[in-house]
């Protein structure tokens, strides 16, 4: 079965990876790979989200409805999305490694007659984009790690900045104007 496998390390505690990975309704504060379409809709075992995906950035948006099949707090969560003849499984796990500091593990297998089909032409976009969302991951908690620091180290009750990663309204607005052509969902 094929797959796509990223594994970085991130220095924040696992709960605070844990919350910046399943708050879907703020990933437009850190993420430019999945985009959540209805914040209302939380993550939930045997539940379907509402999803869209832009391998690359700046290209075209492709929504999908995965049924979540796993959800394990602050450890791991998995969905699978699929169409006619394409699976695709992704796998979210967070792993400690000491204290303050996660390892952080995106998988995604592709299973179905159509997945030989489909593969070669998503297979390195698909890749890059699981690893920018990493590393924006990465960014996002450490940043946040950092902020709580020096918060407690000058004795402030607030943020220091309130949002040290504006929103990509650019992508974002792009995504919400389209007619959304592109979509295949759970079954």
């Amino acid at each position: 079965m094929p797959s796509l496998y990223i594994n970085l390390e991130i220095n924040a505690p696992r709960a605070g990876v844990w919350q910046a990975l399943i708050r879907k309704e703020q990933w437009r504060q850190w993420n430019t790979f999945l985009y959540d379409c209805n914040p209302e809709v939380p993550f939930r075992q045997g539940g379907e989200v509402s999803l869209a995906i832009c391998r690359l950035e700046g290209d075209e948006f492709t929504d999908f409805d995965p049924r979540i099949t796993r959800l394990e707090p602050g450890q791991c969560l998995r969905w699978l999305a699929q169409m006619p003849g394409f699976k695709s499984e992704q796998v979210f796990e967070l792993q400690d490694l000491g204290p303050n500091r996660t390892q952080y593990i995106h998988r995604e297998q592709f299973s179905g007659v159509l997945s030989g089909v489909f593969l070669p032409f998503i297979r390195q976009d698909e890749r890059q984009g699981l690893l920018r969302m990493a590393r924006q991951l990465k960014r996002y908690t450490e940043r946040r790690v950092y902020e709580d620091h020096r918060r407690r180290r000058l004795g402030q009750s607030r943020p220091v900045v309130d949002n040290p990663y504006p929103p990509h309204r650019d992508q974002w607005d792009r995504y919400r104007g389209r007619d959304r052509p592109y979509r295949f969902s759970a079954q």
